[in-house]
């Protein structure tokens, strides 16, 4: 299976912390996840935790290669830029990621989010996101009880998956 691939500064296991969500389904294709990942306009529909979705040359609300948004998510107002975006293809894993950043000083948190797509064999799809972070409220986040990364990059997946198969 392919991975993620992790921007120097990035890796996990050398950031401040890592969620990694994963799930194997049948019954949607590659494209349908796809469709509903790159646009932002469906995402608060499916994933409570995305809101006030802008983007900042008037464009969207696809993702697409070096596009420019920001949003709302887990208290935080993200600026983000997309800096891979590999549509699907037969044979190869659909990817995009976005470097996602707020705060300054202390409060300051920067983040590489990561999502790959990619057909199995026997009609299985397999969905992952991960995503490192750095800095102190990275820290503060690795060690909340329960995972907040890791519950709300969840309720993502299921959400997209849902939304796909309706």
């Amino acid at each position: 299976m392919n991975a993620i691939h992790w921007p120097q500064g990035y890796i996990p296991g050398f950031s401040d912390n890592f969620a990694s969500n994963e799930m194997i389904i049948t019954g949607i294709s590659v494209a349908a996840l796809w469709d509903k990942l790159i646009d932002t306009a469906a995402w608060p529909g499916y994933y409570s935790n995305a809101s006030d979705i802008q983007f900042h040359d008037g464009s969207g609300p696809y993702l697409t290669e070096g596009a420019r948004f920001r949003f709302t998510t887990f208290g935080f107002v993200v600026e983000s830029e997309v800096n891979e975006f590999v549509a699907p293809e037969i044979g190869g894993a659909a990817r995009i990621a976005w470097h996602g950043w707020c705060g300054e000083g202390d409060s300051r948190l920067d983040v590489h989010h990561a999502w790959l797509i990619e057909a199995l064999p026997g009609g299985r799809v397999r969905l992952l996101t991960q995503e490192t972070q750095n800095g102190k409220p990275a820290v503060e986040l690795a060690n909340a009880r329960p995972n907040p990364m890791i519950n709300g990059h969840q309720q993502w997946l299921d959400g997209m998956i849902a939304a796909a198969r309706a």
